[in-house]
């Protein structure tokens, strides 16, 4: 992810609504006491061997206000920090944070350098420093955070047998690469995100769960597939050319596979592809259980685990491109349209009877890979949908296309209710 972050300002935000009124003396005491208490300030990163230290210190991470809190308002910076890099060359903080007031409440984001954190790791963080803010806490934070995975792609070496599946899976994964259908970048060196979102409430949520449980899919495959069936209209001229499958990817969490303890800060992802031609008139039911059949396989047999050394054998190949060329890798050599990063906060941080959040929302880089990212976030019975994408693949109008024909897919799912 170093590398992508090269090439395309690699950053995620997470966004939670604190049921507190703001005070901004005190938040700033809460940033600073929190991340030098956990040892996560002045970061070094060696860009060629992959690897990054924490120095610790004082926290130099910015607080931009937000004068109108209003959700277009909220999207607006969301969108500006995915595109504003962090800096390089010297030690920095990896961590940049924003506020919008409300009503007895406000929403505290925090954009971060995300190679070196995933989603966990932050929720983590941004728990404790709500905490420390509530209870306004003074002094440095005695609790300790394990930084010794930082930098470190470890699940190959844990997992060697798995290298051993995925040259098997290789013919598989070739013919997908194959017959999967490339989305139209106008220009290679445009590089922004646009962001937008949207949310499904407890009674769309209950109808995904219901649709779920009834087609014996989980949720994850049916959002893969309420993704394909959204995205196949912008894609209607493959009908007619030899490659004709949409492919998506999906984020997995791979903290369980390796052990990794609680409390362990650092980025532990894997993902997979899934692929199909997604016939005009094809019903979500039929779709999603043919997503399920694809995804099985490579649960099965663990193929997310190899994603590092996916990325490192592309890591070396691009050491040989120019810049533009590698702007172009991923585009001609890996035909993805969009992808999922789902996560149930409800498993990580308590509802709002117990002093958890009011609400919750993540938004993710699109990067060099996918031109279009949904972060799927379900915070106590409603789901938050952050859509990011690449401007210069997805116009607003075809994105305004793409959410209607995500929530109208989901809507139509009331029928199993």
């Amino acid at each position: 992810m170093l590398d992508w972050n090269e090439l395309h300002p690699y950053n995620a935000v997470h966004v939670v609504r604190v049921p507190t009124a703001l005070d901004p003396p005190r938040l700033r005491e809460a940033i600073q006491t929190t991340l030098e208490g956990l040892g996560l300030s002045n970061l070094s990163v060696d860009h060629e061997g992959g690897a990054c230290q924490y120095g610790g210190g004082p926290v130099v991470s910015e607080l931009t206000m937000i004068d109108d809190g209003s959700g277009s308002s909220l999207a607006a910076e969301i969108e500006r920090q995915l595109n504003t890099p962090f800096p390089r060359g010297k030690s920095f903080d990896p961590f940049r944070f924003f506020v919008a007031p409300g009503q007895a409440s406000f929403s505290l984001g925090l954009a971060y350098f995300h190679p070196i954190a995933d989603a966990e790791s932050v929720v983590w963080v941004l728990k404790r420093l709500v905490d420390s803010y509530r209870a306004a806490a003074a002094g440095v934070s005695s609790e300790t955070v394990d930084l010794s995975s930082c930098g470190s792609d470890s699940a190959i070496l844990r997992h060697p047998s798995v290298v051993v599946r995925q040259i098997a899976a290789l013919p598989a994964f070739i013919r997908i690469l194959r017959t999967s259908c490339r989305p139209r970048y106008r220009d290679a060196d445009d590089l922004r995100n646009g962001f937008t979102n949207f949310v499904l409430e407890a009674a769309s949520l209950g109808w995904i769960r219901t649709a779920g449980k009834s087609w014996g899919v989980t949720l994850n495959d049916l959002f893969l597939a309420l993704l394909l069936h959204a995205l196949a209209p912008l894609a209607a001229d493959r009908r007619q050319a030899r490659r004709r499958k949409i492919a998506a990817g999906c984020i997995v969490n791979i903290r369980k596979d390796l052990g990794v303890k609680r409390g362990t800060f650092g980025l532990f992802l894997g993902s997979f592809m899934v692929a199909h031609e997604v016939p005009e008139g094809i019903g979500l039911k039929e779709l999603a259980a043919a997503i399920a059949l694809q995804t099985a396989r490579i649960k099965a047999r663990q193929l997310y685990l190899t994603t590092p050394a996916q990325l490192a054998f592309a890591s070396l190949a691009l050491r040989f491109f120019s810049t533009r060329r590698k702007r172009s890798f991923y585009q001609k050599h890996c035909p993805l349209w969009g992808g999922i990063t789902n996560m149930n906060l409800n498993t990580h941080w308590e509802e709002q009877a117990q002093g958890g959040p009011l609400d919750y929302l993540r938004a993710v880089s699109t990067g060099p890979v996918t031109p279009l990212v949904l972060s799927v976030t379900t915070v106590g019975e409603r789901v938050n949908v952050g859509l990011s994408y690449r401007s210069t693949v997805f116009s607003a109008e075809e994105i305004r296309q793409v959410q209607s024909h995500l929530v109208d897919g989901v809507a139509r799912l009331a029928n199993l209710a």
